[in-house]
């Protein structure tokens, strides 16, 4: 049957027809009003009410209070008139909690701190957020400090297929990102249109390795690289075009300067004979069997010419067989020698063979 002495909700007292003392009546409803309207309590973890609690000073009942409060669990405790008045909370009550500085809401079965009062789906700081930038900041620094030792900054994706990365942009077009993009790995890529994107550093998320897209040593700057060919100051990377290795021990030697900038060994093979050049600048010229001249010099064209005839050593040795020889250089030229021979009489009039080796310089 209905209630008409009550209000349905909060159970305010009705004022009854040819009822006396209304004001009491209404007064009644006045006070349940004043306790219940915007409420703000002072804690809800209290299971002894206070020794000296304020006219109006309100708490929610901890679940196993004592005295006063025995068997309230959970209500709202009020203080009127030097007494507690009691209210039973419906599921979906809302307090202020002073202690919590939050909000607390009814679940039906105990007080719960409300998670909500906490969440907002925007919240732009100087600017404007939206839907997809839902937290918006325009300033020129942000600080993100440290409660204690130190501080992360976390972003989490969902799947290995999404993404989950710091996006650097230019007049809103990206330029540079870097993270968890669409894999496991960590890459860096960078734009120069905010379209076409390049990879410039990938590291597998299994084993740590790292690729590169390119890297030039031209393009470092600083002690990390070498700074010139004669820099061989420890620690430093080795650039390709400054050191040796396996491509370039063996080939065509050059300089610059002075500075080796080629092979370290050239060798070669011509019909003329055999030669070696280093990368310090020294040629070795040999040929096994060269054939003398009768009464004349014989020339031997070098089968690669050196650069001058300073410092021009040539040593001439018999083939074996024959019986004993002289041999001499009539004239040295960068292009070649004349050679002439003797027998061991003093004759002029034959023609052996001889080995010749000759050193100098290919490069002054």
């Amino acid at each position: 049957m209905p209630d008409y002495e009550n209000t349905t909700i909060l159970s305010l007292p009705l004022i009854q027809g040819n009822q006396a003392q209304k004001h009491v009546t209404h007064n009644e409803a006045l006070r349940i009003l004043d306790a219940l309207v915007q409420p703000v309590v002072v804690d809800l973890d209290r299971t002894v009410p206070p020794a000296s609690p304020e006219n109006g000073q309100r708490h929610i009942v901890a679940p196993g209070a004592v005295g006063e409060w025995a068997g309230r669990d959970n209500a709202i405790a009020v203080r009127q008139d030097a007494a507690w008045g009691f209210f039973v909370p419906q599921q979906g009550w809302r307090c202020h909690v002073e202690a919590l500085a939050a909000d607390a809401v009814f679940d039906g079965g105990a007080w719960q701190k409300d998670g909500t009062a906490d969440r907002v789906e925007t919240f732009g700081i100087n600017t404007l957020a939206d839907d997809t930038n839902r937290l918006a900041v325009a300033a020129d620094a942000t600080l993100l400090d440290n409660a204690g030792g130190g501080h992360q900054l976390k972003i989490n994706k969902a799947t290995e297929a999404d993404t989950a990365s710091l996006l650097f942009q230019t007049g809103y077009a990206g330029r540079a990102e870097m993270g968890l993009a669409g894999d496991g790995g960590f890459a860096v890529k960078v734009s120069a249109d905010g379209a076409s994107w390049t990879t410039a550093m990938a590291i597998d998320g299994a084993s740590g390795a790292a690729t590169f897209s390119e890297i030039r040593a031209d393009a470092v700057v600083g002690d990390a690289v070498q700074s010139d060919p004669t820099d061989r100051r420890p620690g430093r990377l080795m650039r390709a075009d400054y050191g040796y290795g396996p491509g370039n021990v063996v080939g065509p030697v050059a300089q610059a300067n002075g500075v080796p900038t080629g092979a370290v060994i050239e060798s070669g093979t011509t019909p003329n004979g055999s030669y070696l050049r280093y990368a310090d600048g020294t040629q070795i010229c040999t040929i096994e069997s060269f054939a003398t001249a009768r009464e004349a010099a014989a020339t031997w064209r070098f089968p690669k010419a050196f650069a001058t005839t300073t410092g021009l050593f040539v040593s001439i040795t018999a083939t074996f067989g024959g019986g004993p020889r002289i041999f001499a250089v009539d004239k040295a030229e960068p292009s070649g020698v004349d050679i002439r021979s003797w027998t061991e009489g003093g004759s002029q009039n034959v023609a052996p063979t001889c080995c010749v080796m000759a050193v100098g310089r290919w490069t002054a």
